[in-house]
């Protein structure tokens, strides 16, 4: 079964056509710097990359070219449905489910929690649901994953009445990935879905850490936002409330300016003043550049203090789980991490972790209990097989 999986963001709109039964991508591109003269639409089809300028297109504009090469590549009379990435559900949504109007209100309910990413999917949802009327669309949530987890992981220890009247709990993200790759690691494993007890460290330019227990989300790094948590490409993470005032009173800036800055400047940019890419970071502490060593010191060794902290929510440990960008391709990351991990038994094995890279997954410890994975992650295909089971029970 063809799915067309969409992930819209304020000025891009990524796209896949997928066999939701095989995994196989016929079609894949992204049109980016919409509503801009420098907006492209690129693809890949067939071994082959292609791209054609698109001056001045929105969502709308970018999402009818891209049909008009799903059709000339003969894939849209076979498309089944449409699944839809949507950053935040709130409280409102525990799992995905097919779009309908009371959907659309709930979404647009959950504006105010994700202001930046939830008004593109919901353009998104409407342009798709225009150019495709008669194909169902099914919304798959960042948060629904993590709504499994108990109150004493989600609540925050501030005034409960803003829980009620404000909705402020933590709620967690990448859940797509982090279901996804549970279920592979699982696999690997050899146990049933419904055991095991994981730490998945989804990383990239946005970085998360989700604490699984019998497949489960039982605790998460990132809260009300995705700024919360683990230092990431441009985001701080975790850091104390206290400094937005602080540094507002001191520097002159505003509240808003201060929190900007944390979004979009700091994190291994900021600590690094060279770049927010994993690998150009690398290269540049390997040649004595001492910010970049900082940055690349920081982000291991914050992300392994809050993976033992999250092994307080799961009893036991029986895998570590790296994915996404870093942890599928960084043996240095991987293994400064294990190294501040050695105490929970966790031993690298250097040979394995050296070919565990460029979409080569598998263990990379020594140990066997508990021990490290690398898995590669697949959000497209969890989208499109959710659709898939939506659609077809429907």
């Amino acid at each position: 079964m063809n799915v067309l999986v969409l992930n819209c963001g304020s000025s891009s709109a990524k796209f896949a056509v997928l066999d939701a039964a095989t995994g196989e991508e016929h079609l894949s591109g992204n049109a980016q710097r919409l509503n801009s003269n420098e907006a492209t639409l690129d693809w890949k089809h067939g071994g082959q990359k292609h791209s054609r300028p698109l001056p001045g297109a929105d969502h709308g504009v970018a999402l009818r070219a891209a049909l008009e090469q799903m059709s000339a590549a003969g894939l849209t009379a076979s498309l089944a449905g449409v699944g839809h990435r949507v950053v935040h559900g709130g409280s409102r949504f525990s799992a995905s489910t097919r779009v309908t109007p009371d959907v659309l209100k709930g979404i647009e309910a959950c504006i105010p929690l994700g202001p930046l990413h939830n008004p593109p999917n919901l353009e998104g949802i409407r342009v798709a649901q225009e150019l495709l009327p008669s194909l169902p669309q099914v919304a798959v949530f960042d948060t629904a994953f993590h709504q499994t987890m108990p109150a004493r992981a989600y609540t925050y220890p501030v005034p409960l009445e803003w829980l009620a009247q404000h909705e402020v709990r933590r709620y967690g993200f990448h859940g797509t990935s982090h279901r996804y790759v549970a279920g592979r690691a699982q696999a690997l494993l050899g146990v049933n879905p419904d055991q095991g007890a994981l730490l998945i460290a989804h990383l990239g330019n946005g970085c998360s850490a989700t604490a699984v227990l019998n497949g489960q989300s039982v605790d998460t790094t990132m809260g009300l936002t995705p700024l919360e948590g683990l230092v990431m490409g441009t985001r701080s993470g975790s850091v104390d409330p206290a400094l937005v005032g602080h540094v507002a009173r001191a520097s002159g800036q505003t509240a808003d300016q201060v929190l900007d800055a944390l979004n979009k400047k700091s994190g291994l940019l900021g600590l690094s003043g060279l770049s927010n890419d994993m690998r150009t970071l690398e290269a540049a502490a390997a040649e004595g550049h001492e910010r970049a060593r900082l940055a690349l010191e920081v982000f291991c060794f914050v992300l392994a203090r809050q993976l033992a902290g999250l092994v307080v929510s799961l009893g036991r440990l029986d895998a570590l789980v790296f994915t996404g960008g870093i942890g599928e391709n960084s043996t240095l990351v991987r293994e400064a991490v294990l190294g501040h991990l050695g105490f929970l038994g966790l031993a690298l094995d250097p040979v394995a972790n050296l070919k565990a890279v460029r979409g080569q997954g598998g263990r990379i410890t020594s140990s066997t209990t508990p021990q490290a994975l690398v898995v590669p992650t697949n959000e497209e295909l969890m989208i499109a097989i959710d659709t898939a089971q939506l659609v077809s029970t429907s």
